[in-house]
């Protein structure tokens, strides 16, 4: 029978190697694979290519992958609030290339769909635009841009079941679902495994045939940053 769960989120990582790209879910602590990448922190991997929106904070989320310098680019959309980001981009320790939010994720919706490149407006005129194809359509300039495909992706759901069908939450569904799709090998961690027919097919966002393995792991789900009304 297929069984794609595994004991640890050590076990799932195990075969990433130093250089992967790793396109990793989630939106800065929201939604992202925490277990995952602490347990990449653990292996010592380096040399990464990371394709995710922003790399979370100094003290969590990807940001723990920063401080021991195991990572050596990061493709991403927003430098957020994470100072040893700005640190390394600044001084040239990071290599980083900033893409448009929507254009990253059309970009990872097109390497899991078999779609080499594709072109949009984002970007025309600005230094996006720098060192790329544009080609005119209907009297509008619009920029090339290349589809993403990952060795590893790593995402977060709130359920799945040994085949691996997964069921995003909320603001966990923001680049999780394309991030599935958009590398040869799919790790998922997951905070609830369910026994197969529990998903209702009309609710599974990514389906088992995408994933290579998940495991059960409990999430600190952190707030980046607390915005409370005042009262009066």
């Amino acid at each position: 029978m297929i069984n794609k769960a595994v004991a640890s989120a050590d076990e799932a990582v195990a075969d990433v190697f130093d250089g992967a790209t790793l396109v990793v879910g989630g939106f800065g602590l929201c939604g992202i694979p925490e277990n995952l990448i602490a347990a990449l922190v653990r292996k010592g991997v380096k040399e990464l290519t990371v394709v995710s929106n922003n790399c979370g904070v100094d003290d969590w989320g990807l940001g723990l992958l920063l401080r021991p310098r195991q990572i050596r680019k990061m493709v991403s959309s927003y430098v957020g609030e994470n100072a040893e980001f700005e640190r390394q981009f600044l001084s040239g320790e990071l290599e980083v290339e900033l893409v448009p939010q929507g254009t990253l994720a059309e970009r990872m919706r097109a390497g899991g769909a078999g779609i080499p490149a594709f072109f949009t407006p984002a970007g025309v005129g600005t230094l996006v635009a720098q060192d790329k194809e544009t080609r005119s359509f209907d009297g509008r300039e619009y920029l090339l841009e290349r589809g993403i495909v990952g060795d590893f992706a790593l995402v977060a759901a709130w359920k799945g079941d040994r085949l691996g069908n997964l069921v995003y939450r909320k603001a966990a569904r923001n680049f999780n679902p394309m991030a599935a799709t958009a590398a040869r090998i799919v790790i998922a961690e997951i905070e609830e495994l369910v026994s197969v027919g529990r998903l209702d097919p009309e609710c599974v966002h990514t389906p088992g045939v995408f994933v290579k393995r998940v495991v059960v792991a409990p999430r600190a789900k952190r707030i980046e940053r607390r915005t409370v009304r005042k009262s009066g």
